[in-house]
């Protein structure tokens, strides 16, 4: 059926309606552009109808959108005039929207304003008949012209008044953990919605490892966790979750596969591991890719790219440079857009190939693609380290917290085993160290140089 021919929104549903409401209150803009084409009688449901109606009364009273915790008082307040039964239902309603946000946001949004739209079109149209007869010509112009303009997307910013009560409001970054104690305490509990988190290291030094290890946490914390790989294949990938979770050596995974699938059957998350070949995926590559999930309903809590250096930019005549400081503004973007954490990984030049400490200034190719992250760690394994399984971890980046400290690491790549421990020394103690093993490695090529020269 047309949507000019239905008079409200029952062809639609009750949840559709209801998640109308609850946009109508959580964003002004919408309820500016709503409040010139709704009538309150689209809404098939009395109790619907008295809560839009109290949202726009506020708005008109006092010229800006009402918190949530004024609306909790005004349903508290103002609803004498209604029965027992509608006051149940709009508080009831009113809780429910608090703790569950809007999937499908913009359908709804899209759908609900095309139908009023053509609603107060198609009522234009009939007041323009009698004036028809009149060939009153201008009026039904004007009649039609305000009509169209009516429901327009108006969002021409924040605005300081009318929108005074958002910069109150308590944001959630509702973080994911890292599975460190030292990095959540840093970090505020992980990585937030719309965050992104890059891992620096050279390679061999475990970047893939330490992402794998971030999604095991996520996925043990019931989360669904999106893996996206550009350079091992998607079941090397789930064999490292299968390790990491279960601490099972990576070479004794094959003859214990009933053992594992019995350890990993009952958590909670999901795991969708996605593979790309190198260089032919790019960030709208994996845009589509979470579109397709979610029209599936896979409600995506993590994402994790293995890693953003090797994805294709969409710059093509551009320097390296410029290219993958667009990828991470893209993945940026991505973590944004889907209101959860990004994590990816970087590698550093030859600088850091055996540095005790590596710093941002070791990251290759692209200084820049530092400036978009939230949180950027290093790890740096000289090759004592990897016979110990040792290493350190460097907080080079740090948006919700301090930065610039250093951390000792354990790390035991057959099983995927990776634990930061707390703080022992400080950056300069390590720079001062680093400076004096070099200094008695000079010395002692000197000394065997001079040994060499007096025995010619």
């Amino acid at each position: 059926m047309n949507y000019a021919e239905q008079e409200d929104f029952s062809q639609f549903g009750k949840p559709f309606q209801e998640n109308l409401c609850q946009l109508i209150f959580s964003s002004r803009t919408f309820a500016d552009q709503m409040q010139e084409v709704l009538d309150i009688n689209f809404l098939e449901f009395k109790y619907l109808q008295v809560f839009v109606k109290l949202v726009f009364h506020y708005k008109e009273k006092y010229a800006r959108q009402p918190s949530e915790s004024i609306m909790g008082t005004i349903l508290r307040t103002e609803l004498a005039n209604e029965n027992e039964l509608i006051i149940k239902q709009i508080r009831d309603f009113f809780a429910r929207m608090s703790r569950t946000d809007v999937q499908d946001e913009e359908y709804i949004k899209d759908v609900a304003v095309d139908f009023c739209k053509k609603q107060v079109l198609k009522e234009a149209i009939l007041k323009s008949v009698p004036l028809l007869k009149k060939s009153s010509f201008d009026d039904i112009q004007k009649l039609i012209n305000n009509a169209m303009k009516l429901g327009n997307d108006n969002d021409d910013g924040y605005r300081y008044i009318e929108d005074f009560e958002r910069r109150f409001e308590l944001k959630s970054r509702d973080p994911v953990t890292t599975g460190w104690k030292v990095l959540d305490d840093l970090t505020k509990g992980g990585i937030g919605n719309g965050e992104l988190g890059v891992v620096i290291a050279p390679t061999g030094a475990g970047k893939s490892m330490a992402l794998v290890h971030l999604g095991a946490q996520a996925l043990k914390e019931g989360k669904t966790v999106i893996h996206y790989t550009l350079e091992l294949s998607d079941t090397i990938v789930a064999s490292r979750y299968d390790s990491c979770i279960t601490g099972i050596p990576l070479r004794e995974l094959f003859n214990r596969k009933e053992e594992i699938y019995n350890e990993i059957k009952d958590i909670s998350g999901k795991l969708i591991v996605k593979e790309y070949p190198t260089k032919s995926a790019k960030v709208d590559t994996l845009r589509n890719h979470l579109e397709k999930l979610q029209q599936q309903e896979i409600s995506v809590d993590m994402i994790i790219v293995d890693y953003g250096d090797l994805l294709r930019s969409n710059l093509k005549n551009d320097e390296k440079r410029h290219q993958l400081e667009s990828i991470y503004e893209e993945l940026r973007s991505l973590a944004q857009i889907n209101s959860c954490p990004v994590w990816t990984a970087s590698q550093t030049n030859r600088s850091g190939l055996n540095a005790e400490v590596i710093t941002m200034e070791a990251i290759s190719e692209a200084f820049n693609k530092c400036f978009v992250a939230d949180f950027i760690f290093s790890i740096s394994r000289t090759v004592q380290h990897k016979n110990s399984n040792g290493g350190r971890v460097f907080i080079a980046k740090n948006r919700n917290g301090p930065d610039g400290l250093i951390y000792p690491i354990f790390m035991d790549t057959s099983n995927v085993k990776i634990d930061v421990l707390p703080q022992i020394e400080t950056f300069d103690e390590v720079r001062k160290n680093e400076v004096k093993k070099q200094e008695q490695t000079l010395q002692e090529k000197y000394k065997n140089y001079r040994k060499k020269r007096g025995n010619q």
